[in-house]
């Protein structure tokens, strides 16, 4: 059987990741074999590699789970799709059907629900091993390298459109100029909203790159634009940091009968008080992965140009200087590194 090199997750120890031959994996009937021409880096990649994540990880695992490819062969029972298609795929490898979220289309919210990259095997390697039902097609006009981000982008859009109360004319507030941060800014704007973005002194990089997409850049503090308008605060804060901590600030900005939607992920504790949530009379919202039906509105998005991915796109690095690619994203240079296996 012919192998293929593969950066791959293989203890629960810091920095435990490396470059390994593995196997051309099989596939099952329902499933495809897809050639990876183009896999995100994402912040839950770092956060394997650098141990400090807070998912259980079927070790060792090849990482990565937005990506891209050329449909190389197909399962005896795939319908539908042929050999050469150009497609992405849905991050839910294994789902319960019978689950009755699954049953609601929300088998994002399967508690049983196995994601590449962690649970199964992802696509930083030449070939991956994809059910059907998680394939969409990709326009022949929009580069594989920018549409391997249609995963972080459904992320967003999961977080602005469906789960935030936004509309036209409202002030929102994002916390963290990360790939997810900037991106849901960016889906704010399209959804009509006056936007800032909030990071550290050390962001500022990433914080700039925001005004590509119309929105106003802060370094520390938000309150002042928050309560530009009439003093009340922001309409919607959509927290998109890798802290719980950051829930603090955002209770401070959000104005009365405001709405708070949490998206990124911080296993630390709170450790003060929910108060403000109660006297503010505040919606506090979670948001988690995507399904089907936001998929395809994305891939419209971007394939009329209406989100355009390519600002946030550091570099494209061969799958070899994975640790480059890594490196760049973990230190802020760059929004959002890409492979090419």
């Amino acid at each position: 059987m012919s192998t293929s090199a593969a950066v791959v997750n293989f203890a629960p120890e810091k920095y435990s990741v490396e470059l390994r031959e593995i196997e051309t994996p099989l596939f099952g009937e329902d499933d495809v074999l897809l050639q990876v021409e183009n896999v995100g880096v994402c912040g839950s990649d770092l956060h394997q590699w650098t141990a400090d994540h807070s998912w259980p990880v079927n070790y060792p695992v090849v990482l990565g789970h937005e990506f891209g490819g050329h449909i190389s062969a197909i399962g005896s029972k795939v319908k539908g799709w042929n050999e050469g298609d150009r497609v992405v795929s849905e991050t839910a490898a294994i789902i319960n059907a019978s689950n009755p979220m699954s049953r609601q289309g929300l088998y994002n919210l399967d508690p049983t629900r196995k994601g590449f990259g962690y649970g199964v095997n992802g696509a930083m390697t030449k070939f991956v091993s994809v059910p059907a039902r998680c394939l969409h097609k990709v326009p022949d006009h929009v580069p594989f390298a920018e549409a391997c981000l249609t995963e972080p982008c459904c992320v967003a859009y999961n977080a602005v459109v469906m789960n935030s109360r936004i509309k036209p004319g409202d002030r929102v507030i994002v916390i963290g100029p990360g790939t997810i941060g900037i991106l849901c800014a960016a889906m704010a704007r399209l959804c009509g909203a006056e936007v800032a973005i909030v990071g550290l002194e050390n962001d500022r990089k990433r914080l700039e790159l925001s005004r590509t997409y119309g929105c106003t850049p802060i370094v520390g503090d938000a309150l002042e634009w928050a309560m530009e308008r009439d003093g009340l605060g922001a309409d919607c804060i959509i927290d998109a940091a890798g802290s719980s901590a950051t829930l603090k600030p955002a209770l401070q900005w959000v104005r009365p009968n405001g709405h708070i939607t949490k998206v990124g992920w911080g296993p630390q504790p709170l450790n003060f008080s929910l108060d403000p949530l109660v006297q503010k009379n505040v919606t506090l919202q979670g948001s988690f992965s995507h399904n089907w039906p936001i998929w395809e509105k994305v891939i419209g998005l971007m394939a009329t140009g209406a989100l355009d991915v390519k600002p946030i796109i550091g570099g494209v690095w061969a799958l070899e200087d994975w640790h480059t690619a890594f490196e760049k994203m973990h230190h802020g240079e760059v929004v959002k590194s890409v492979l090419k296996p």
